[in-house]
């Protein structure tokens, strides 16, 4: 039996679960925003009341930490939004957005912004995203950098009281997931990780079809993709290259070490670099992971190990294969899921010789039968052996549908900016998936397999990987 996305009815069903205990936030120190790199090309002159947030109490949908959030203004009432990233993924998102007031715009590099800032004439010019949270008085704020920047620009925004949507992973180390969370609760602000595959019809009905026991019993799951499509496994380069004119390299560098400008490093490839990304687990993983995730409600692994084509300080490997170990949970048994990326693939016997495997993909092994998801998104996905699921009929629906694809996952988010129910990805949802797949990393750069303590942030077994937990910022960029 195929399912795949099709329209569907929004009920009004509760779909967040209580959260794990977690420390008090610290205080978060704004940087103070140099003007050197602005420009910005106008003051505001329109200054329009910024929608205030507040918990929605007495309903079903504000549970142990997850507050519904509702706005002073119409739901009719355009945000004022700011782009941080116009070149690349921020463009798209600037035109998934497009709907309400794109305002102002921020990226390092104007040749890579270019067709974002040609679509929107009207919009205010920035380098410094520092600069232009200081001085624009928005809503509201996507965020499409390099993995890096992830962490300061968000909390910036979110100190500010303004509602933040971030790419994926939502931060580049497992402590910035941890602040990101404490600190949207704190301000109680709509968030949303841009992980497009969670408004697909088909990756919410896969979720039902599990917890309702449409496998059975599920205990192991295999996901993969054939990323890294850029280079890793390597050292530094040597020397240095002229610093394109168009591009301000110190803020593209940002929270990073400071180093020479080498075109090796950006844009795209910076992925493969620990300084900047995440490699192909982070890349990857909160597409591909998101649908188990979500349908065996899982939290935080205790137990991580990985294999490697070898990993060294500067990048991440060509390939690896990394298995998690997560608790029991209620009903649920323990899970074993494994990753593969680069040159590595699930065995072809946990399908069958006559299933093919896709270049990403997830698959969930139950007792009673195997679902398996071809593809990133979870835009689909097949109930195995078929003979056995031909007469199956789905469960009652018990989560919220929206209209599939990227312009819907931004549509959840600027509903829940304006008071409607929280986006499916918010943060609650969110940072535990980003901490269990940075786990992975931990024990990639680690070389050895770690027990990890979620509500401490430590790794328990090894303390030397507890370094790469949380990482050092340049003067000017520490949040913390």
């Amino acid at each position: 039996m195929t399912f795949t996305d099709a329209a569907g009815p929004l009920p009004a069903a509760s779909y967040f679960k209580a959260s794990p205990p977690i420390a008090t936030a610290p205080p978060i120190k704004l940087p103070a925003a140099s003007t050197k790199g602005d420009t910005s090309v106008t003051k505001r002159t329109n200054r329009r009341t910024f929608l205030k947030q507040s918990a929605l109490a007495g309903t079903g949908l504000a549970l142990a930490g997850c507050q519904q959030l509702q706005s002073n203004g119409s739901p009719n009432e355009k945000l004022d939004i700011g782009i941080i990233g116009a070149g690349g993924k921020g463009g798209g998102e600037a035109k998934n957005a497009s709907g309400e007031n794109i305002v102002a715009l921020c990226d390092v590099d104007f040749v890579r912004a270019a067709a974002t800032i040609k679509r929107f004439p009207r919009a205010r010019i920035y380098t410094d995203y520092r600069v232009m949270l200081e001085k624009e008085k928005l809503d509201a704020v996507t965020v499409s950098t390099p993995d890096h920047h992830h962490f300061a620009a968000s909390m910036i925004a979110m100190q500010l009281g303004k509602h933040v949507y971030c790419q994926k992973p939502l931060t580049h180390s497992l402590w910035e997931a941890r602040q990101m969370l404490l600190t949207s609760r704190k301000y109680k602000v709509a968030t949303q990780m841009g992980n497009q595959g969670t408004a697909n019809e088909a990756l919410r009905s896969a979720a039902e079809l599990v917890r309702a026991g449409g496998i059975g019993k599920v205990s192991e799951v295999h996901t993969w993709t054939n990323r890294p499509v850029w280079p890793q496994g390597m050292g530094r380069p040597g020397g240095s290259k002229d610093v394109p004119s168009t591009l301000s390299w110190d803020l593209w560098l940002g929270p990073a070490p400071k180093r020479p400008y080498h075109d090796g490093y950006c844009p795209f490839v910076w992925r493969g670099w620990w300084d900047f990304g995440t490699g192909a687990l982070g890349d990857m993983a909160c597409h591909v992971v998101n649908l188990p995730f979500m349908a065996l409600e899982l939290t935080a692994p205790t137990s991580v190990s990985a294999e490697s084509s070898g990993v060294s300080e500067e990048s991440a490997p060509l390939s690896s294969k990394i298995v998690y170990q997560f608790p029991a949970h209620g009903d649920r048994a323990p899970v074993t899921l494994y990753w593969y990326d680069g040159s590595n693939l699930p065995s072809k016997s946990i399908l069958g010789a006559d299933v093919k495997l896709t270049d990403n993909g997830s698959i969930l092994v139950g007792d009673k039968g195997t679902l398996y998801s071809p593809g990133a998104y979870g835009s689909e996905f097949f109930l195995l052996p078929e003979d056995r699921f031909k007469d199956y009929k789905p469960p009652l629906q018990t989560l919220p549908r929206t209209p599939g694809g990227e312009k819907g996952h931004m549509g959840e988010w600027i509903s829940a900016c304006k008071g409607g129910r929280p986006a499916m990805s918010h943060f609650e949802y969110s940072v535990p998936l980003t901490e269990a797949i940075l786990a992975g990393n931990l024990a990639l750069r680690s070389g050895q397999p770690i027990d990890w303590d979620s509500e401490k942030m430590e790794v328990t077994n090894h303390a030397d990987a507890n370094r790469f937990v949380r990482r050092e910022y340049r003067d000017g960029w520490d949040v913390s």
